[in-house]
């Protein structure tokens, strides 16, 4: 699955969303899941998604989510140089 056009076994965004709707984040955890369920190829999200998973991967595992970390934190590092954060 593609999560901010970076791809993402479905495991692991399983695991992403159930540490999403620990931290209270049930919006954003609802969305990817309503993608799995729907088997859509890619999660158009928001950028208050993207922060959402960027505070609840601060530490993450290893392999896909790391990356997709760091893809996201490039991306919100470029908004805020660019003043659109």
């Amino acid at each position: 699955m593609l999560l901010a056009g970076f791809d993402v076994p479905a495991s692991d965004v399983l695991d992403l969303a159930v540490m999403l709707r620990r931290a209270d984040y049930a919006h954003t955890a609802d969305a990817i899941e309503g993608a799995i369920v729907a088997d859509l190829p890619d999660v158009a999200l928001t950028i208050p998604d993207r922060a959402a998973i960027l505070r609840v991967l601060d530490e993450p595992p290893a392999g896909p989510l790391a990356q997709l970390r760091g893809s996201l934190l490039e991306e919100h590092v470029g908004r805020v140089r660019d003043g659109l954060a």
